[in-house]
């Protein structure tokens, strides 16, 4: 059951994976996601994301009302859980308005890091949801995340 339970969460994970956030072999994705955009935090706290330079990030686009979105939602928390301690940090993105990305927070009771993009998914060339993107060297991370993932298993 566990083995499931993992191997869905990865599914899920890679499903809307995408590293293609620039061509520019001079600019890292992180670099390149910041001159596109930038977020505030639930306190209306701008977010400078070279606070995460050198980490291995998953940034998920969501919204309230996508149903797909919510239901990944206990998955990526799980998945958070189990990758924290190999320096994962999971940043849930809406361009909804704080408001309504606040309340669904309460009303639902997760603890996540929430952030509002300043720019809509259309500009920053999203058109599905829920997308997720790894920020990282995928070559390298993307191996170590599997073995890393093939250990848990084993427990």
């Amino acid at each position: 059951m566990k083995k499931t339970a993992i191997y869905s969460l990865c599914y899920v994970l890679f499903l809307g994976c995408n590293t293609g956030i620039t061509n520019n072999k001079n600019v890292s994705d992180l670099e390149s996601l910041q001159l596109k955009t930038s977020f505030v935090d639930l306190y209306e706290n701008n977010l400078d994301l070279s606070v995460y330079k050198g980490k291995r990030i998953v940034i998920n686009y969501w919204a309230t009302w996508c149903g797909p979105c919510i239901k990944e939602i206990p998955s990526i928390k799980r998945a958070e859980e189990i990758l924290e301690d190999y320096g994962y940090i999971f940043l849930l993105v809406s361009d909804e308005t704080i408001s309504r990305i606040s309340k669904f927070k309460n009303d639902r009771n997760f603890d996540f890091n929430f952030l509002k993009s300043i720019e809509s998914y259309e500009t920053l060339g999203i058109y599905s949801m829920p997308t997720s993107y790894f920020l990282m060297k995928m070559e390298k991370y993307l191996k170590l995340l599997l073995v890393q993932l093939h250990g848990i298993l084993k427990k």
